[in-house]
């Protein structure tokens, strides 16, 4: 039965807008998608559209649906720590000309899948009765690791109320605390409003690890030492958290984070067999301190294998809780195309018991081929009604603001980017126009480097 106290909360889904330099540079070691598409012309325009369409057609269904801003790429300021020095046009092309790499990494828009973004605690399960946020320090790749600065601005700004929202720090930035955020993160429960488990999943162990329990042909990014911390940092007690070793095997074949091949919402738990490393003790700790029955949804490998479960994203998708109780499941247009994942959604998902009642397909292609898919684009937030009143900002999407930020990227975006294209100055210039512009349109602030100064 529910708490009578949880009235009022919803689950916000913060997307992230996809910023104008949208690319295909092949930055992601570990994740296939994005490591086949390399060097591929990418449209940001398009990706951008494709973004504020899914957040449209979600909240015209009824979810609450928030908007975050993208970073400000290029990082010139990354560059120029790095010993390029001169103007921006000169620090673009020497960087162009001697490090390559390092500049497409600087232009990266991987801000856009928020569930990087950091770790959220809703209110209902910390002990002072505030929501709870540590950014992820993202520091297993160079082009992520970029991020947390801004991300811990953009999040003091929207969630400013210190009475409501308790802002922590970025965890270490070292192998032993390798935090990747809510990608490794599920909280279940009988309703959001009720109080919850936290289920934190971890690819290591920085101390005392075993290396036999480790993936061998591609890094484990989160630690359980950073996930263990983070539950400190929010004040959560051992009944209230669980934390689950993922399967290494998994990690080899291109799961970089849980949430693509896992997925949680409310009491019911969605995942491949291959899922975790211990999958029948990590049930049962769930059932243990759930305090509503556990639902469990296993896919075997059998219907889905591990290889159509990375290539078509089936397990990033978003599952969202309905007010009869039945819960939808947005999954990507590629799980149409693999004919074993597809009948497997029919039969096994939508015919089977469990409270998964329909599936809404989205286009996020140019999301997808940098291996990011509709559960990689949001932050889930769990928010009373007092809570999503004392939000700073136009962050909370209406129709209003859905067509102020379409004709936006129409005016600021390019329609074709190629990795050649960023020592461009010209987009340098854009970009940061864009940006300046935006952070007007939703009311934020001040919260880039360039706007700091």
């Amino acid at each position: 039965m529910s708490d009578t106290t949880n009235a009022g909360y919803r689950e916000v889904n913060f997307d992230g807008l996809v910023g104008p330099t949208h690319n295909y540079s092949g930055l992601a070691h570990g994740n296939v998608a994005s490591m086949s598409h390399g060097g591929l012309v990418s449209n940001p325009r398009e990706a951008a559209l494709q973004g504020l369409d899914k957040m449209k057609s979600l909240m015209d269904a009824g979810y609450p649906q928030g908007v975050l801003p993208p970073q400000q790429r290029p990082d010139l300021g990354a560059l120029r720590s790095l010993g390029f020095s001169g103007s921006n046009r000169e620090v673009l092309a020497r960087a162009a000309r001697e490090a390559p790499q390092v500049l497409r990494a600087v232009c990266s828009a991987s801000s856009m899948w928020t569930a990087n973004a950091g770790t959220v605690t809703p209110s209902r399960d910390a002990a002072d009765g505030r929501v709870h946020f540590t950014p992820a320090n993202l520091q297993s790749s160079f082009h992520r690791f970029l991020e947390p600065e801004t991300t811990g601005r953009v999040l003091a700004a929207i969630f400013h109320d210190p009475a409501h929202f308790a802002h922590h720090p970025v965890l270490p930035a070292t192998p032993a605390f390798s935090d990747e955020g809510a990608a490794n993160h599920t909280r279940l429960c009988a309703e959001h409003g009720d109080t919850g488990v936290h289920l934190y999943v971890y690819g290591r162990q920085a101390f005392g690890g075993n290396p036999a329990r480790e993936p061998k042909r591609f890094p484990a990014r989160q630690t359980l030492e950073a996930s263990q911390a983070v539950a400190r940092q929010h004040g959560l007690a051992a009944a209230q958290t669980v934390f689950a070793q993922q399967h290494p095997e998994a990690i080899d074949a291109g799961v970089f984070h849980n949430d693509v091949i896992a997925v949680g919402n409310g009491p019911v738990l969605l995942y491949h067999e291959m899922a975790f490393l211990d999958e029948q003790a990590t049930l049962d700790e769930l059932r243990a301190k759930l305090t509503t029955p556990l639902i469990p949804v296993r896919v075997p490998s059998e219907a889905v294998s591990m290889e159509d479960a990375v290539a078509s994203y089936l397990f990033n998708s978003q599952l969202l809780s309905n007010p009869d109780g039945s819960m939808t499941l947005v999954v990507p247009g590629e799980c149409q195309e693999r004919e074993a994942v597809w009948r497997t959604i029919q039969d096994l998902l939508l015919a089977g018991h469990n409270p998964i009642g329909e599936v809404i397909v989205k286009d996020v292609k140019q999301s997808m081929r940098n291996g990011g898919g509709p559960a990689c684009l949001r932050l889930r937030v769990v928010l009373s009604e007092q809570e999503r009143v004392a939000l700073t900002g136009r962050v909370l999407l209406t129709d209003a603001l859905h067509g102020e930020l379409t004709a936006w990227v129409e005016r600021h975006y390019r329609d074709r980017l190629a990795p050649d294209d960023l020592a461009d100055p010209q987009l340098a210039d854009e970009t940061l126009a864009a940006l300046d512009e935006l952070t007007q349109l939703l009311e934020i602030g001040s919260v880039y480097p360039f706007q700091l100064v």
